[in-house]
């Protein structure tokens, strides 16, 4: 799980990185650990995460609210570990980061800001729906984040090898190599690993 904060009017989120799903958020006029507690619960509540079940990881940024001791106590209690993007490491939180460049480029985003917190929190109400449900997705093959968190793309992604590959038998002329590869991975990471590293670590999970 990744959490973002903007600032000015306060939107914190959480998302889910192996499929981009925007799982809980909230807009407020300050930043407070209270609220991120509170965004954490909501997270948890909904996704039906319990502590006895694999460990959880938390990314963020370093604001204050997150490193709270009460809001560290509300992940030991959730059996979520924290993680904090490196200082000076621009890139350190990289799906958060381009969430937020999908917001700010919509054609729909208020350069002008909002008249009030209610107008703020009805924007960003149907932009999490749009993106959630609407936005085909580049970092997971343009489908959406929904499809992806829910195991739809499965079928979705059957589909299209075997659109291509019947299009290629068709026409095997418009074809200069393979069709496209719409398999999408098992799994993610935050910062390049080599494959090595990643079957140890699932290894260490499943053991």
């Amino acid at each position: 799980m990744l959490l973002l904060r903007v600032n000015f009017l306060s939107y914190i989120l959480v998302i889910d990185m192996f499929s981009r799903l925007i799982i809980a958020y909230e807009v407020w006029e300050i930043e407070n650990a209270q609220y991120s507690q509170r965004l954490i619960r909501k997270a948890t509540l909904s996704q039906g995460i319990a502590k006895k079940d694999k460990p959880l990881m938390l990314h963020s940024d370093n604001g204050s609210p997150i490193k709270a001791v009460t809001f560290q106590v509300t992940l030991e209690k959730l059996g979520i570990q924290s993680s904090f993007s490196r200082p000076k490491v621009s890139n350190d939180n990289p799906y958060s980061e381009s969430l937020f460049k999908t917001m700010k480029y919509r054609a729909l985003y208020p350069q002008k800001g909002f008249k009030d917190l209610t107008e703020a929190r009805e924007w960003v109400l149907e932009f999490v729906d749009w993106y959630n449900h609407t936005h085909l997705h580049s970092g997971i093959k343009f489908i959406t984040p929904y499809q992806r968190h829910y195991g739809l793309d499965i079928d979705i992604m059957r589909n299209r090898t075997e659109t291509y590959k019947k299009a290629k038998a068709a026409h095997p002329e418009r074809w200069s190599g393979e069709i496209r590869d719409w398999s999408l991975p098992e799994y993610v990471t935050l910062h390049p690993m080599k494959e090595e590293e990643v079957k140890k670590h699932l290894s260490q999970q499943n053991s």
